[in-house]
């Protein structure tokens, strides 16, 4: 049995993704070292090209250093003449290339992957985006404690680890990062959101919860065009939302930070074989016609949220396989962190591919770990590197995927509490109910008149 490999020549073959190469592929690499000033003076064992791609394979597989990273770029490359660097030479290379080819190459590749007319990316022609933020661990380094502090508080007295808060702006129904910021924990998540909203334009519907609902944050966003669909807190320390004017759906006409806003008031219901648990919501929206934008829709869509919940958990828990970052100094923290926003939006992409290749599959359908493990396949095999004449958009890493579709997700709903502890402090005890439960779902929008426990309108789904 024999095997062909295409792969760049000479010492630029270990230079390569597998298959998710034809997502970030050599032209786009080189012209991203070329604008950033990040061209090797001269041919190198490791030339920056080499590089770069070494840091994205770092990100597929996470639990080994950075020599057994490139043992298996080199694995499928057998008969070619490809270096053996020290780790020592890995380290300089890395740190030659600095993070800004890294951030560039990002910038090129962030934004809402392409879809057709798929459930769950669009709602009335508007793009559904989410913003919030998450914290990610970085090595307990001197260098990274001049930067990054631990946490303090908790039962134990505190994090284990410096902490790297990373806030983004996610397309919800692809799950593909439109844009990026990170840095200390000590700065809050609306003192980054700013910095995403250059990537903002009209057409975009933002989702976030009430960390954000802020005036200035809103203003700021509706002058780019997008709209809006907040969460608000009622009652002590939410905004004052004075009623202008009601809407036949039981919204009002308010106005916050300076913008026009609609104020939806809803009773959500969750109701299992277990029991049942009742909760009101106040949401805002700058989308002010009631016709066009019902408000039972809107309460609805806010669910939608939560995509960019399992983002995280995706880039936490499956690229990371829930472990620290590598680099022990701030500078390679920000180049390692660009990369790893890199890898998951390149898998991503591959398997937007893959579902827009079955016309209406939803792309929650589609399974990241599935998707990962088939990108690491193919980069021990070197396989795909170079596009056939034919261009075969799903590739291996959609045929894998596609060979296992995930089911149909069902609202289901269970406790947010640890399920498998990492240590006896957070156990929680040994009674507590871990079990998912298919749920029934009612939404009540409230008329907000002196009877604000009267429902207008009803919805329920299962």
């Amino acid at each position: 049995m024999t095997r062909s490999v295409g792969a760049a020549p000479d010492r630029f073959a270990a230079g390569h993704l597998g298959e998710l190469t034809q997502q970030v592929p050599f032209e786009m690499v080189d012209e991203v070292l070329a604008e950033t000033g990040a061209v090797q003076a001269r041919v190198r064992n490791l030339p920056a090209r080499v590089v770069v791609y070494l840091l994205l394979a770092g990100c597929l597989f996470t639990g080994i250093g950075y020599r057994q990273v490139w043992a298996r770029l080199i694995a499928g490359l057998e008969g070619l003449p490809v270096p053996i660097p020290t780790a020592s030479a890995l380290t300089q290379a890395r740190t030659r290339l600095g993070a800004g080819p890294l951030r560039r190459l990002f910038e090129v590749l962030a934004g809402p992957a392409a879809t057709g007319r798929v459930p769950g990316t669009r709602w009335r022609g508007l793009l559904l985006c989410a913003i919030d933020g998450t914290l990610l661990s970085v090595p307990d380094s001197p260098a990274n404690l001049g930067v990054y502090r631990k946490q303090a508080g908790g039962p134990c007295g505190g994090g284990s680890y410096p902490t790297l808060r990373l806030v983004t702006l996610l397309a919800c129904g692809t799950r593909t990062v439109i844009s990026a910021v990170f840095g200390p924990a000590s700065t809050g998540e609306t003192r980054y959101a700013p910095g995403l909203f250059a990537a903002l334009r009209p057409g975009m519907l933002v989702l976030a919860d009430r960390n954000f609902t802020a005036g200035g944050l809103i203003t700021a966003i509706n002058s780019t065009g997008a709209q809006v669909l907040f969460r608000a807190r009622t009652g002590r320390g939410g905004p004052a939302l004075p009623a202008l004017a009601r809407n036949p759906d039981g919204s009002f006409r308010s106005v916050f930070g300076g913008v026009a806003v609609r104020v939806i008031d809803a009773r959500i219901s969750v109701r299992t074989t277990a029991g049942s648990r009742t909760q009101t919501y106040r949401l805002l929206t700058t989308l002010l016609d009631t016709s066009r934008y019902p408000a039972a829709e809107l309460i609805g869509l806010y669910h939608q949220r939560w995509e960019i919940e399992t983002a995280y958990l995706e880039l936490k828990s499956g690229l990371l396989g829930g472990r620290v970052l590598r680099a022990r100094t701030p500078a390679g923290v920000e180049q390692e962190v660009w990369a790893l926003l890199i890898c998951y939006q390149a898998i991503r992409t591959a398997m937007t591919d893959a579902t827009n290749s079955v016309p209406d599959l939803d792309p929650d359908r589609a399974g990241f770990t599935t998707a990962l493990h088939a990108a690491r396949d193919q980069v021990i095999h070197a396989a795909g590197v170079i596009a056939d004449t034919t261009i075969d958009l799903v590739g291996a890493i959609g045929r894998a995927i596609l060979a296992d579709l995930l089911p149909d997700r069902r609202p289901r709903t269970n406790a947010r509490t640890v399920k498998r502890a990492i240590s006896k402090y957070n156990a929680r005890g040994p009674h507590i109910d871990r079990r998912t439960y298919p749920t029934t779902v009612t939404i009540d929008v409230l008329t907000g008149t002196d009877k604000p426990d009267q429902p207008l309108t009803t919805r329920h789904w299962r």
